[in-house]
């Protein structure tokens, strides 16, 4: 198994219309979100303005969980959607969507018709065991608290491992309460 431990050092930060977002992981490795030639992007944003606007991503599906705050979502002027922290809402990157609120998110961005994925939460107050990301990739960010993967990787909060194509179950321990997002990705090559 591939495992790759990123921290803050490791992310780019940069600022938007509603706030910043830190990029966690990309890939490839050298795409670029401005470009929009990237198969998929993992990302954090602090929503700073009470009203912001999503970017439109025509080409990628999007996934969305708050990690903190409370925010209504519309998309092409339908009807508002209230997110709390830890529920996942899946959703077309076209689609014009405003937001009202402030809050700390989880973006999961895929590459529509190459990429599929899930964002779930995980929140731990014992072991557990993670099943292995067969065939695709797992990322692991801790939200909130810290916890220990395997013979001792420490997860503090805001870091995150990346793990490609493991076989075995990994462990994963916590000494309290802690929160973390499993985002899950598998690529088709064409």
């Amino acid at each position: 198994m591939n495992m790759l431990h990123l921290s803050q050092t490791d992310y780019a930060v940069s600022r938007w219309s509603g706030g910043t977002t830190t990029q966690i992981a990309i890939s490839p490795p050298d795409a670029s979100y401005s470009a929009r030639d990237f198969l998929w992007r993992i990302s954090s944003a602090v929503v700073e303005d009470e009203q912001s606007v999503f970017t439109p991503l025509p080409d990628y599906d999007r996934q969305l969980m708050l990690l903190d705050g409370s925010l209504l979502l519309r998309h092409d002027g339908g009807a508002a959607l209230r997110l709390d922290p830890y529920q996942v809402h899946a959703f077309d990157g076209g689609a014009a969507t405003e937001s009202q609120g402030r809050c700390r998110d989880f973006n999961l961005m895929l590459r529509k018709g190459r990429c599929r994925g899930r964002l779930r939460p995980l929140r731990l107050e014992g072991p557990v065991l993670l099943p292995p990301p067969q065939g695709g990739l797992l990322l692991l960010y801790c939200a909130a608290g810290r916890g220990a993967l395997g013979e001792g990787t420490v997860l503090a909060q805001g870091e995150s491992i990346l793990l490609e194509d493991g076989e075995a179950p990994l462990g994963l321990s916590v000494s309290a309460p802690a929160d973390f997002v499993a985002a899950e990705i598998w690529c088709d090559i064409p």
